[in-house]
Parts: C-alpha cells; sequence; structure tokens
C-alpha cells in the first residue's frame, strides 16, 4: 500500500449513494474500497484524513480544445484546478495534426477565427515536432503533463492534409486515402472522429472551415473505420444535413457511440431543448447530445468578432487581417450591407449585451446596448461599432450567446440522456473561462439550487463519460481502476471570479477562474494538488488511448 485514504464520504461515480469508506491505493491503481478502519496501512504507505471531505473519482472533462496549450502548459491550466484529472480534446473536428508544413499557417488561423485562440501564442508556443496523427501522439506521450490528455482526430485537419486548401467533396480515392488516415489514428490511440458542420465555423481568412466542404457522406465513410475496428466514438458539431436522424443512422450503422454539440436553452425558446432530448431519445442507437450547466457569455472585440461570422457580412471582417478590420467598420457602404442581416440575426441577443472593458467610455459599462442605442438614436450594431472605433479598437462586449434558459438547463442537468461536456476549455481564451464547468455544478447546481444531488453530478462528471467515452478504467472509484482521484468539501466547493492574466506565450492575455472546496486531487496515484493548493513539480498525466 503506497496510499490509505480515510474516513471519506465516498461517491463512487457510479450514482450509488454516498458511504463511508477508506481507499487504498497501490502504485497507479486502486487497490481496495472498504468500510472506515478496515484497511490496516502497511509501515511505509501515506495517510491522508478526509474526515469531512468527499471523495470522488477524477472529473472528466469531454469536450476541451487543450491541442495546442498542452505543447506549451503542462498543467493544463485551469481544469486542473477544478477536479479535472483527465481531458478529451480534438473536439468539433479540430486539432493541429494531422498537418503539413505548408498548411500550418491555415491551421493557427483557423484556430483563431473559430476557437478564440490567440494567433501570436500558437505561433509562440507550438513546437511542429510532427506532421501525422501518430506523431502527434508520439509526442503528447513525451510531453510531461499533469492530467490525462486523449485526443479526436479532426476533420478539418485531415482534409487538409489530404485535399490541400480546395474546397469541394472529396473524390473517392481521397476518401479512402483519409479512411487510413483515419484507422491510423484510431490505432494510434486516438478517442475517435470529429467533424463539423456548424455554420458558424469560419476558419482561416472567414473562409468555412474545411470539414463544412465535405459530403454527408464523407462523414460516414469516416465513421465506418471505428465501427470496423469495434472502437471510438464520433463526435459532430451541428450543421445542415447532419442532425438527429443521421446520428441514429451513424450509431446504429456501425454500433459506435454518438455525442452532438451543442443542446442549449434559450430563455426565448422554453422547452425546445427538452423537445430535442424527446424526439432524440425516440430514435434508435447510442446518441449523447451535449449540454452546459452555465451561460455562454463571451467577452469579445471587434478585433476579434468570431460569434458573428455566421452573418455573411462579417465573413468578410474575418478575412481581413486584425489590423485592417476598423477600416471596414468605418465603411457606410458596408455598415448599410451589413446592418439588416446584422440586426435580425442578433435580433434575440442585443438584450443581451453590454460593455465590460473600456478605457474611453467608463460610464456605459453594464448598460444593454438595446437601451443605448435607443436613447442614442441609432442602432445596437452601429452603437457596437462606435464605441470600438473611439476605443480604440479596445472595448470588450459581453455577448451572452446561448444557454441563459436557466429553469431548463437545471432540467436538462436531471435528465440522464444528454452528457456534460462543452467546457471548451483551452478555447476562446481571451473571451470566457467555462474550464471550472465542474465546481460550478456542485455549487451552483447541487447545492444552491438543489436541481440535481451531489451523487448525481458526480455521476454526470465521472460516471457517466466513462462509460459514453468507452474511458477505460477511469470514472469510478473501484478496484483495479486508475487512482485519479479528487477531495472535495460539499458545503464550500464553487468557483472564484473570473480574471484576466498576461500568462500565454507572447504574452497573450485570457480569462481564468479558479476553485473553491477542491482540496486534495491525485492522477494516476500522484498527488496533484493538496490541503488547496497545486503541487509543483508534477506530471503524472498519461495519454487516454482508445
Amino acid at each position: 500500500m503506497d496510499l490509505l485514504l480515510r474516513d471519506a464520504a465516498l461517491i463512487d461515480g457510479s450514482g450509488s449513494p454516498a458511504r463511508p469508506a477508506d481507499v487504498a491505493v497501490v502504485g497507479d491503481r486502486i487497490a481496495a474500497v472498504a468500510l472506515p478502519g478496515q484497511l490496516p496501512p502497511t509501515p511505509d504507505a501515506e495517510i491522508v484524513d478526509l474526515e469531512g471531505l468527499t471523495l470522488a473519482p477524477g472529473f472528466i472533462d469531454i469536450h476541451t480544445h487543450y491541442d495546442a496549450q498542452v505543447l506549451w502548459d503542462r498543467d493544463l491550466t485551469p481544469s486542473c484546478w477544478h477536479g479535472v484529472t483527465s481531458v478529451i480534446m480534438g473536439n468539433c473536428g479540430f486539432g493541429v495534426a494531422p498537418t503539413r508544413e505548408e498548411h500550418r499557417d491555415v491551421i493557427v488561423r483557423l484556430l483563431e477565427n473559430v476557437e478564440g485562440m490567440s494567433m501570436e501564442a500558437l505561433n509562440a508556443g507550438i513546437d511542429w515536432s510532427f506532421h501525422t496523427f501518430p506523431e502527434y501522439f508520439a509526442t503528447l506521450e513525451r510531453t510531461a503533463k499533469r492530467l490525462n490528455v486523449g485526443a479526436f482526430i479532426g476533420h478539418s485537419p485531415l482534409r487538409l492534409y489530404v485535399l490541400g486548401g480546395e474546397e469541394r467533396p472529396a473524390r473517392s480515392d481521397e476518401i479512402e486515402t483519409m479512411r487510413a488516415l483515419v484507422r491510423e489514428a484510431m490505432e494510434a490511440g486516438a478517442i475517435g472522429f470529429s467533424t463539423s458542420r456548424q455554420p458558424a465555423h469560419q476558419g482561416a481568412y472567414g473562409r468555412p472551415v474545411p470539414s463544412r466542404f465535405a459530403d454527408v457522406d464523407e462523414v460516414f465513410a469516416m465513421a465506418s473505420v471505428l465501427g470496423e475496428l469495434d472502437k471510438g466514438i464520433v463526435q459532430v458539431s451541428i450543421g445542415p444535413g447532419l442532425f438527429l436522424n443521421e446520428f441514429s443512422d451513424l450509431a446504429v450503422r456501425y454500433g459506435i457511440p454518438v455525442t452532438w454539440t451543442a443542446l442549449v436553452s434559450r430563455a426565448d425558446k422554453p422547452g425546445a431543448a427538452l423537445r430535442t432530448v424527446e424526439r432524440a431519445a425516440s430514435l434508435p442507437g447510442e446518441v449523447y447530445p451535449q449540454i452546459a450547466c452555465r451561460p455562454i457569455v463571451m467577452q469579445i472585440t471587434m478585433t476579434d468578432p468570431g460569434p458573428l461570422g455566421e452573418i455573411d457580412e462579417w465573413k468578410e471582417v474575418l478575412a481581413r487581417p486584425r489590423e485592417e478590420r476598423a477600416t471596414l467598420y468605418r465603411d457606410p457602404a458596408w455598415r448599410d450591407r451589413a446592418r439588416p442581416t446584422t440586426l435580425a440575426a442578433w435580433s434575440h441577443r442585443w438584450s443581451k449585451i453590454d460593455v465590460q472593458e473600456t478605457e474611453a467610455h467608463p460610464d456605459v459599462v453594464g448598460v444593454p446596448l438595446d437601451e443605448m442605442a435607443s436613447a442614442r438614436a441609432t442602432t445596437p450594431f452601429d452603437l457596437m461599432l462606435d464605441l470600438a472605433l473611439s476605443d480604440d479598437m479596445r472595448t470588450r462586449f459581453r455577448v451572452v450567446l446561448e444557454n441563459d434558459g436557466d429553469e431548463e438547463v437545471g432540467q436538462l442537468l436531471a435528465d440522464e440522456r444528454a452528457i456534460l461536456g462543452l467546457s471548451d476549455a483551452g478555447a476562446h481564451a481571451s473571451q470566457l473561462c467555462d474550464a471550472c464547468f465542474s465546481t460550478h455544478l456542485l455549487g451552483h447546481w447541487v447545492r444552491e439550487r438543489h436541481a440535481l444531488s451531489l451523487e448525481e453530478a458526480v455521476w454526470r462528471l465521472t460516471g457517466h463519460p466513462h462509460r459514453a467515452f468507452r474511458l477505460a478504467a477511469r470514472g469510478l472509484v473501484k478496484e483495479g481502476f486508475y487512482a485519479d482521484l479528487v477531495a472535495f468539501d460539499p458545503a464550500t466547493v464553487g468557483t472564484t471570479e473570473a480574471k484576466r492574466v498576461h500568462d500565454q506565450p507572447a504574452d497573450a492575455d485570457r480569462l481564468v477562474v479558479g476553485s473553491t472546496g477542491i482540496e486534495h486531487m491525485w492522477v494516476n496515484g500522484v498527488a496533484t494538488r493538496r490541503n488547496g493548493h497545486e503541487l509543483a513539480g508534477v506530471a503524472p498525466g498519461r495519454l487516454i488511448r482508445s
């Protein structure tokens, strides 16, 4: 015995009620789980008293975009502060491998426009020591990391690797080449295949991301590889021709699980998300809609207006270098074209947009944009641009994008047919920080709102992703499973206020959120957090292979 955790209130991730327990760890595995006092320690065992704390499996974040950050931030902050011991990246069809040298700039610009990552940080932080997906996995294997890491092979880098920049359906020979590369990635350990048909996903130079040019049959062809290998999961960002019926068909035809993003609740469309759950549940196949437990709120500048990319006129903005975008905003002809479409597309959002940060106009902070525009006899569209231009483009607008139907979110969290994801950790770093989703769930939805029990919440964070993503020996406190563990205080667990820091490569900024009540963590049996503080210099994380 190397470690004995005593007198915990154990919630083992299965959904079973909490119970008093001691847990013994040998090496990287859980060796025994027993009633308190029934596991006498060996002489050299470390003993940790957990009286008053809840012990649970380490939390699993199934929807992150750490593909690049893991190459420069081995701790995978801020996820590691919130009880998360395993992350899955490569979602939405994005990633950094496979990538040919001549396509690296396109990949960087795609991640900049779609996932809100700093191009300067990406260029300074990525060590392009790989081309293929297996080479990328080998790099991750060598990289010291605090957390366990799994990754999808993404459809966009895959298409770019095979078709170059050609924006068209793939030929049959190209589909076979991509199928071979998916097989190669899966055999190297990829967790599955991810893709996107999301209209808002405008990538490099304001063009649709490569996966959006694929026929639906091409998506099925890639998924068929997982069926042939009998492993892995497909993740899809929804779009035209790829929704509930197709997800059911994929799952049934190939005998694989499918998860899709995102099922969000909107205050102006109450009940719509729950009706979608019902529709999905009436179809055959193992399909998991992903839900979020926080409103999706971004802080955006007009220098990086990614969320507006679904509107045609804003694609022109994203196609230009950032330093030239202000020129377009001053152009009356562009404004006349963009005004009606922008006002209509965001009609449900203007009342939920306000100024978050500004140097030139501190008196308008927190005032809804539609209210301010009405008082000034202008439109919210014009006001947003004028405020940005008069502040040298430094103004940050707080935009409530989705998932603001609070009551319905609580109902979705209690519905086991959906799976908790969508933290987007590693993405939109200067715009939001939802990597704290786990502690928000435990503090807000369990302790404050009583929307679900503590046992149900822990199952959502551990046992459910273990089952849906086929994560071998992770996600439960059970003999033989890896000793990924978190001990927290249910009375205090929660989040701190977001703060802006400049700690990325090239001094890029990001928002981070800390945790409260997360007292101890272990990854593969190694302590990474003790008494509420991170332990320096530890990197016990491993690759999670399909």
